[in-house]
């Protein structure tokens, strides 16, 4: 007969400890599975961070080649050659100086208005980072002079020194491309119809180039598949003034009479290297008094020193970067206005406007 002690019966675990001992470990499983995603989310988020920089899309866009002989028979390409923006044109060329010349006449019959201007660009090596020098003047003697070097920027009016620019936030980019926009502005005014038809080769500044003739193409839709959404723009409680009502109707009734001309296309880099173009706009009467008026555009620009160093530099002389112009400063501690609890409005006040004039005596009897 068998000792029971030495020879114990075989015990099958308690149901409680086996659901225990698997819920362990389907926790365990759990915790593996979280830790391996979470380690993986890690890795990837680290590589985000510590991978090179992605390149600013203007350079992606001036490595596309462009076919600079299809621009007559692609619609779509034309408006992305005509409207090529001074980044990319200087990511694909690199240094250059661009010049342009634009007249504008507007008015109606017996009553009209004429302003030229001249455009002019210098644009260093760099690409979309580099140094340029824009400058733009009018006939009513008006302009604006902006200079970049190094991330410096240097900016003044028409006339009067310079002044370093510290907290620019992308003006001196916006006047670049303004400036350099000449031909997409005659593009849109004349709402996309630029007909460009090739005729012959020709070359400009050393390079090879196809010519195009262009002329008054059929109306083509530009409007935004989103315009339809857009919010009707808020009123005046008085309504709009006549020089808006005037400007919304030029925008809205324009109607392209005439377009003639011709454009130089860079064959290696489907960059406009000459655009001379003449056209008229009509802006029909309204109502039984109204008067037709028309608006007509002059263009001529060139693209020149191509490749050369153009030797930009900071000017020599310019005023520091101010918080606050001395004029108003003054004015506000003339009238005892502090600014930030500060005894004054942050600039030492001249000794003019230090404090107001004596009031005149009272010589009345």
């Amino acid at each position: 007969m068998p000792d029971p002690v030495s020879h114990p019966p075989t015990q099958t675990p308690p149901v409680a400890f086996r659901a225990f001992f698997l819920a362990a470990l389907c926790a365990f499983a759990a915790v593996a599975s979280w830790s391996c995603n979470r380690d993986s989310a890690d890795r990837a988020a680290k590589k985000r961070i510590f991978s090179p920089e992605d390149p600013p899309r203007v350079v992606a866009s001036a490595k596309e080649k462009l076919n600079a002989g299809s621009l007559g028979s692609d619609p779509a390409l034309a408006r992305r050659v005509l409207r090529m923006d001074a980044a990319e044109t200087t990511e694909r060329l690199g240094a250059h100086r661009y010049q342009a010349a634009v007249k504008f006449e507007w008015g109606t019959r017996g009553n009209q208005l004429e302003l030229t201007e001249n455009r002019t660009l210098e644009a260093g090596a760099g690409g979309v980072s580099g140094d340029f020098h824009a400058v733009v003047g009018n006939s009513h003697d008006q302009g604006m002079d902006v200079i970049r070097v190094h991330g410096d920027v240097f900016a003044r009016g028409k006339y009067g020194p310079y002044r370093q620019r510290l907290r620019d936030r992308g003006m001196a980019e916006r006047v670049r491309e303004e400036v350099f926009g000449a031909l997409r502005d005659f593009d849109s005014l004349f709402l996309g119809r630029l007909k460009l038809e090739p005729y012959g080769q020709t070359t400009s500044d050393g390079r090879s180039a196809q010519r195009y003739r262009v002329t008054l193409g059929p109306a083509v839709q530009l409007a935004s598949a989103n315009a339809a959404a857009l919010p009707a723009p808020l009123e005046p409680k008085g309504g709009p003034d006549g020089a808006t009502l005037n400007r919304r109707r030029f925008a809205d009734k324009r109607e392209p009479q005439e377009i003639s001309g011709e454009i130089w296309v860079d064959d290696e880099t489907a960059v406009v290297l000459h655009a001379k173009l003449e056209g008229r706009i009509k802006v029909p009467a309204e109502g039984e008094q109204g008067k037709e008026a028309f608006v007509r555009l002059t263009l001529d620009s060139g693209v020149s020193d191509i490749g050369r160093d153009l030797s930009l530099h900071a000017p020599e002389q310019y005023l520091p970067d101010e918080d606050k112009p001395p004029g108003i400063a003054d004015a506000l501690d003339r009238f005892g206005i502090p600014r930030a609890g500060a005894t004054d409005a942050g600039v030492t006040p001249s000794s003019a406007a230090s404090k107001p004039p004596p009031e005149p005596e009272d010589e009345s009897p």
